[in-house]
């Protein structure tokens, strides 16, 4: 049902009784690599969960009210809250990098941003704050750039956020410290994700490029170059000197993981620390992982995907191969997919019952995921996809985060006039 809020900094107020199942909704089409454009058939098709009964889940009944805080946004990609100061840092592809006010959706524009390849899939994309600020105010942007041949390339860069009185907010001293290498002609599969660990290393997630030499020398498995990866960097940008390969002359150093295809959502989940990411399948085969060191993710010699266009299996499945790392949650082919974009482990005090769940959302189906999770690691983990929240929106949502102080969700919505909106309790 549909109310009209008082509240004069919400336009719209909309709440929802979380009740029903996924059968419940149509996933008419998933995100095809062109931009959002491609459809992927729903056929009928296993969840990809295990095959033992559905756990019970506490957070079906929850009442909430969705608000909008702030508007007029061009395809948001990243959203991170300010520690201690409440308010968030918002990304835009085409290149701004805006400070929100969530008290009455008033923002400025940061200076000193990057200039970036806004193209295809590629702009400013992911923000993240060091996890020591105000001590230590650098704030760290992913994007696409470019070099002299115009070959892109995914982007880490930082700068110290200014905030001193009346002047505009801007980044000082902004700077590349990380290019995932190499340069390439394609303005697709850029991966983008970044995030803090619990031991302070930076983790950031890298795109194959769209590399379609599916085979065993595909990007994604050449460990010497740094796609299809997951980089763990210092706060500096340099290699982790504990990673798994360092003492590889033949594997970059940066290397965290590999095997991934373009991982667009990565979340730490606070009762183990782990990382985990969802990533983008081919046609469906979307996933989601637990990271472990070293590990192999499969791509593309092991997937649950079919090719795009046929319902032929790209390659065998993770379970076929013990040389791979499986995912915990995966959409195969037929399933109509879960193309993924953001994602957080809801940690707050708006909504005890959704503790421990994790938040994901998705970009071509239109809602926001909630999954819970029991047990941990790759080989105990066990993942069950829940109702969808904002399923009546039609909103392509690209980022997650939680408002520290309240526990209120918040959610960028991928399009070219678009909302920061939040979910609060009812």
């Amino acid at each position: 049902m549909t109310r009209h809020a008082t509240d004069p900094v919400t336009d719209r107020r909309t709440v929802l009784r979380a009740t029903g199942g996924l059968a419940a909704l149509s996933l008419a089409g998933c995100l095809g690599d062109g931009g959002g454009n491609d459809d992927r058939s729903a056929d009928d098709g296993d969840s990809g969960d295990n095959d033992t009964a559905t756990p019970p889940d506490d957070g079906t009944d929850v009442e909430y009210a969705v608000e909008r805080v702030a508007e007029g946004f061009d395809h948001p990609w990243g959203i991170a809250f300010l520690p201690d100061d409440g308010r968030l840092l918002v990304t835009e592809r085409s290149g701004r990098l805006s400070l929100v006010d969530p008290e009455d959706g008033s923002r400025s524009t940061v200076e000193g941003a990057p200039g970036v390849h806004a193209a295809g899939q590629g702009g400013l994309l992911d923000v993240v704050v060091h996890p020591g600020f105000p001590g230590d105010a650098r704030v760290y942007l992913t994007y696409a750039a470019t070099n002299d041949a115009g070959e892109s390339a995914t982007h880490v860069g930082s700068g110290r956020l200014s905030l001193s009185g009346s002047e505009s907010p801007a980044l000082d001293d902004f700077e590349a410290i990380r290019v995932a290498a190499p340069f390439v002609g394609s303005d697709l599969h850029f991966g983008s994700r970044a995030t803090f660990g619990p031991d302070g290393a930076l983790f950031v997630t890298v795109g194959d490029r769209r590399d379609t030499e599916f085979g065993p020398d595909h990007v994604s498995q050449d460990r010497s170059n740094e796609l299809g990866s997951t980089l763990r960097l210092t706060p500096d940008g340099d290699a982790h000197p504990d990673n798994p390969f360092v003492d590889d002359s033949a594997v970059a150093d940066s290397i965290y993981s590999y095997g991934h295809r373009n991982p667009q959502a990565m979340a730490v989940r606070p009762e183990t620390g782990a990382i985990w990411q969802c990533e983008h399948g081919e046609r469906d085969g979307d996933e989601i992982n637990v990271i472990e060191r070293g590990g192999n993710y499969g791509w593309p010699v092991a997937s649950e995907a079919c090719r795009y266009g046929t319902d032929e299996r790209l390659a065998p499945s993770h379970r076929e191969r013990g040389d791979v790392v499986a995912p915990v949650h995966y959409w195969p082919c037929g399933s109509g997919g879960f193309p993924p974009s953001g994602a957080v482990f809801y940690d707050g005090d708006a909504f005890p019952e959704w503790r421990g769940d994790l938040f994901a959302g998705t970009l071509a189906a239109r809602y926001l995921g909630r999954f819970t999770v029991e047990g941990a690691g790759v080989a105990d983990a066990a993942v069950t996809e829940r109702e969808p929240l904002l399923a009546d929106r039609d909103w392509r949502v690209r980022a997650l985060a939680v408002e520290p102080a309240t526990g209120h969700l918040y959610v960028a919505v991928d399009d070219g006039d678009a909302p920061i909106a939040r979910i609060v309790p009812e």
